[in-house]
């Protein structure tokens, strides 16, 4: 049985970040793909210039359109983008426990724009965090829910994670992306305490939207059953081969997008473009 998954998500019309990438991961992992919009953003590979907020009542309207009709094995949320987003996702969730939920706290844009109001964070961490299966933050991230300092070590990295889900999620992926060194670690807190998951960082600039492809793939995998280790294995795998493949497309001139479909589409000589 092939499964369905939701994500809530803002859209990114350069197709790298956002519900596109969402949808683009979750057919490479082999899941019907669903989506309900909280936000449109104007922005490509360079960075955000706008963000037209999807009212709430609506976002709430859309969640409970899918529930109507279709059956949903996994959600993976993301941009949320304010209060009143939040508050109206958590309403139409609270229903439905049971489901897996990967809640990505997406904050900035890979180019720094913010995406997320800051009266949205008390909100998102009262009403939402307890709702999730996995939290995937990166250290900024993590650091801002906690209001603390980023971490920049493994140590602080294990800290946050349990401080984390110490706030209400089942378990927490802190994502070691920033930190300075050739590794990319992340770091999975649950109630069976720490595990680490290890990648070499792929030398490129083409990581747009790395944040939501992973947690994308995460959904993905629990919705076919697989454990919380096996789907961060799975999915943290399929990202490094994503990435890797990153510069074999030529999109925009900025941070370009990961190559969701790498196992998929060969390029032919003299079509490479």
């Amino acid at each position: 049985m092939i499964r369905n998954v939701l994500s809530i998500a803002g859209s990114d019309p350069s197709g790298g970040a956002g519900i596109q990438a969402d949808l683009k991961a979750f057919s490479a992992r082999g899941v019907y793909g669903m989506a309900v919009l909280t936000a449109l953003t104007a922005q490509n590979t360079q960075g955000v210039c706008g963000v037209h907020l999807v009212p709430a009542a609506f976002v709430a309207d859309q969640i409970k359109a899918v529930f109507a009709d279709v059956r949903v094995d996994a959600i993976k949320i993301g941009m949320i983008a304010n209060a009143e987003i939040a508050d109206a996702v958590a309403d139409a969730l609270e229903p439905h426990k049971g489901i897996p939920i990967v809640l990505d706290p997406v904050m900035v844009a890979k180019g720094g724009a913010s995406l997320l109001d800051l009266s949205a964070v008390e909100v998102l961490t009262r009403r939402l965090l307890p709702l999730a299966t996995l939290l995937t933050p990166n250290l900024p991230e993590a650091a801002a829910l906690l209001h603390g300092p980023t971490a920049d070590s493994r140590t602080d990295m294990a800290e946050q994670a349990q401080s984390l889900r110490a706030l209400g999620p089942e378990a927490v992926l802190v994502k070691g992306g920033h930190l300075p060194s050739q590794e990319s670690p992340d770091v999975l807190a649950t109630a069976a305490g720490l595990s680490w998951f290890e990648a070499l960082r792929v030398p490129t600039s083409n990581t747009h939207g790395t944040g939501c492809t992973l947690s994308s793939a995460l959904a993905a995998e629990l919705a076919k059953g697989a454990t919380l280790p096996e789907a961060v294995a799975e999915a943290k795998s399929y990202l490094a081969r994503a990435v890797a493949h990153a510069d074999t497309l030529t999109v925009g001139s900025g941070h370009g997008p990961v190559q969701h479909f790498h196992e998929f589409w060969t390029l032919r000589e003299g079509h490479s473009r």
